[in-house]
Order: C-alpha cells, then structure tokens, then sequence
C-alpha cells in the first residue's frame, strides 16, 4: 500500500511540474494573446536635417517577452508616443505585424544614433517581414504615417536615455 501512494505522490508532483512549465511558458514565450500592461517609458527626440525637433514618449520593450508582443493588440498609437525596443549589440532587426491592429512607422537606428531606414505604414496583421537591411542599435514604432507628416527621414538624428546605455 504504501508503494501506491509512494507512485500517487510522484505522480500528482509530476502532473504539477507539467503544469507549472506550461504555466511559465505562457508567461515567458507562449502565443500572446492580449495587449500587455503599459511598459516604463522615456522621452526620446528626433532632430530633423533643418533643426526640427520631434519629442516622443516612448516605452521601453526591454525583455525578450515584451519585444516579442510589442504593439500587438493594441487599438491605438497616439501620436506623441511609441515603443523602442533597443537591442544588446548592433545587429539585425526583423519585425512582423502579427497581431497589430493598426498601422505603424517602424524606424531603425543605426549604432551612430541616426535613422538607418523607415518603414511606413505597416500594415497591420501581416507576416510580412519588415527588415532593417543591415546591423542597427535599435527599432522605434511610431503611429502609422507619422514620419512622412512630420518630416522624419533616413540620417534624422535620435537622442534618449534608452540609447545613451552602454551596449551589454
């Protein structure tokens, strides 16, 4: 009898070590399903070619997890915001629309701190991948159209605290 229970127990402690690895693995990595909690932000400002400063607030996707659901589900993007997500090294930066309902600018820059390239008007849910074409220090998502409104092009310059980090 008592092996029984010996088996029961190591059992039921299985079943819960399954249970808790699928747990985190949704939390960790899982198919998002849902627009995450607001993430801390920083001001970030684009200075254009003629001088013209463009000040944004902007969150901080830090962790794998919250690059990896970025602006998904979300319904809107104002436009004095956005989202950065600011890579340990230069390398390449391949982004996707899965699940983002909406339009969006997606700007890459470079290790000198400059735009690299824009993608505009990203349209939304689509796995199309939208490339960076070469190593940048990190990938900004502005409100769909806003750089061609606003004047933002390739070699504007960007400054924030998000960027002055060291690299890791």
């Amino acid at each position: 009898m008592m092996d029984m229970h010996k088996i029961a127990g190591a059992c039921a402690l299985g079943l819960m070590l399954v249970a808790g690895t699928a747990a985190r693995a949704q939390d960790a990595g899982g198919t998002p399903t849902q627009a995450q909690p607001e993430l801390p932000r920083e001001s970030l400002t684009i200075t254009g070619h003629d001088g013209t400063k463009h000040v944004f607030s902007v969150e901080l996707a830090l962790t794998p997890r919250q690059q990896q659901v970025g602006e998904m589900f979300r319904t809107a993007v104002p436009a004095d915001r956005g989202m950065i997500f600011v890579w340990p090294y230069p390398q390449q930066s391949d982004m996707w629309m899965e699940n983002t309902l909406v339009p969006l600018d997606i700007v890459f820059i470079g290790a000198d701190g400059r735009i690299s390239a824009i993608s505009e008007n990203a349209v939304p849910q689509s796995l199309a991948r939208i490339s960076s074409h070469g190593a940048v220090r990190a990938t900004l998502e502005l409100q769909g159209g806003l750089t061609e409104k606003l004047g933002i092009v390739v070699g504007d310059k960007v400054d924030s605290k998000a960027l002055a980090a060291s690299p890791t």
